[in-house]
């Protein structure tokens, strides 16, 4: 490997890989919500009910989410020691693995197990994806191809909740899904030998080649990156706690009113978010470069507020308005993960960029996964009600309108100049 820049053709290789890694970290994240419930149906057999079911629900998500936490730390400093390139194929072949196992499992807990693990996978995806693409993409190319990095999570989700329109996952017949959505791991194989590395990170281990022997976590969690990673984990942690603690309790809200009547409606639910999901993961970089990254995070926050509490006001599964108002949703609050893969590279120097870059949005995740242990009490507590649980939970998103005015101002920065960190 050499640190010259990269052929376009070999940058659009470095996308589409992180594109493709991502695609298969959604399909992961689109599992559960699409068959938990029907998982502990078979699973749990008699001693099934609806809020043993909801439980069971937090448990699976809180599981990815932690899992995710652990992976963006481990394979984060991962890549920052051995590469973007093979950290990210890496990340790919744990939750393919751990996806694939799946179809075995015979109790919920071992299920819950492997939930964790292929978080890891899921986790170790994102940071290296972004800074591998951050890193190799310059100038005003970045915002298309942070967008891109955006969206391939939601288009894993969408596509995974197309495959369960047209196989529908019930008590009877879901191990299927779990080997559907654990197909993106041979690309794991090809990326290990074949994937181009950053120049920059190539660039950065010939100037200091001893960095190699130090542990990027220490020099994050102290001055003079200390401020800029506590601002990251904030304004990732803020968009996760809505979209799971929130957001994603549409699609179990749409199973438990719609599904007797339309067995495939939690599925069509999945679709209509998932698409506005893809477009929105596309469309937050590109608005982060019009207006700049502190207007775009403030006006993402203040629309995800109302139209997040208002679907759960102010309309219900399987009315008119329920499946536009669930596109809508997720095009406006997935805003936020087109901004991140943008925002978050530019705050951390190249030594550093996946450590920093998985810490932030990973960690978020750990937060996350104790604020859906909450909804799932408030699940308890409302008896079932998700209107007033995803209302409740919808008002995090007002956080961000507040936490952007602590964060540095990077819109005139650039990874190939170097972010103000280096």
């Amino acid at each position: 490997m050499t640190s010259s820049p990269l052929s376009p053709r070999a940058k659009g290789f470095v996308l589409f890989a992180a594109f493709s890694g991502l695609i298969g970290s959604g399909m992961q994240l689109g599992v559960m919500p699409l068959s938990s419930l029907s998982v502990s149906q078979d699973l749990m057999g008699e001693a099934f009910t609806g809020a043993a079911g909801g439980r069971w629900f937090a448990w699976y998500t809180a599981a990815i989410m932690a899992g995710a936490a652990v992976g963006g730390v481990l394979l984060g400093s991962l890549g920052d020691q051995i590469g973007r390139s093979r950290a990210m194929a890496c990340s790919i072949l744990v939750y393919a693995v751990a996806g694939a196992i799946g179809y075995f499992v015979t109790s919920q807990q071992q299920l819950l197990a492997l939930r964790f693990l292929a978080g890891i996978g899921v986790g170790g995806m994102w940071p290296n994806g972004a800074a591998l693409v951050s890193e190799c993409w310059s100038g005003l190319s970045r915002p298309v191809a942070a967008g891109v990095i955006g969206m391939g999570i939601n288009i894993g989700i969408l596509l995974l909740s197309q495959i369960g329109k047209q196989f529908t996952v019930s008590p009877e017949s879901w191990r299927w899904i779990m080997l559907a959505a654990a197909s993106p791991g041979l690309l794991g194989l090809i990326y290990f030998e074949w994937l181009p590395e950053s120049p920059n990170w190539l660039a950065s281990r010939s100037k200091a080649p001893e960095e190699g022997k130090t542990v990027p976590v220490r020099e994050l969690l102290r001055p003079p990156l200390a401020s800029r990673t506590s601002i990251g984990i904030l304004l990732a942690t803020i968009p996760l706690l809505g979209a799971w603690a929130a957001s994603k309790w549409m699609i179990p809200w749409a199973d438990k009113v719609g599904g007797e009547l339309h067995p495939g409606y939690k599925a069509l639910t999945q679709g209509y978010w998932a698409a506005g999901a893809t477009a929105g993961s596309f469309m937050g970089a590109q608005i982060a470069g019009w207006l700049g990254r502190r207007l775009s995070y403030f006006l993402i926050s203040l629309f995800s507020v109302i139209v997040t509490c208002g679907i759960f006001l102010f309309s219900r599964p399987l009315a008119p308005a329920f499946l536009p108002l669930a596109f809508v949703q997720g095009f406006i609050t997935t805003l936020f993960f087109g901004w991140l893969p943008l925002y978050l590279p530019e705050l951390f120097p190249t030594r550093v960029r996946a450590t920093g870059t998985g810490i932030s949005f990973n960690l978020g995740r750990i937060i996350t996964a104790i604020g859906v242990f909450g909804t799932g009490a408030l699940i308890a507590a409302f008896d079932g009600n998700y209107p007033r649980v995803g209302f409740v939970t919808g008002l995090v998103y007002g956080l961000g309108m507040l936490a952007i005015w602590w964060a540095p101002d990077t819109t005139a920065d650039t990874i190939d100049n170097g972010t103000t960190a280096d």
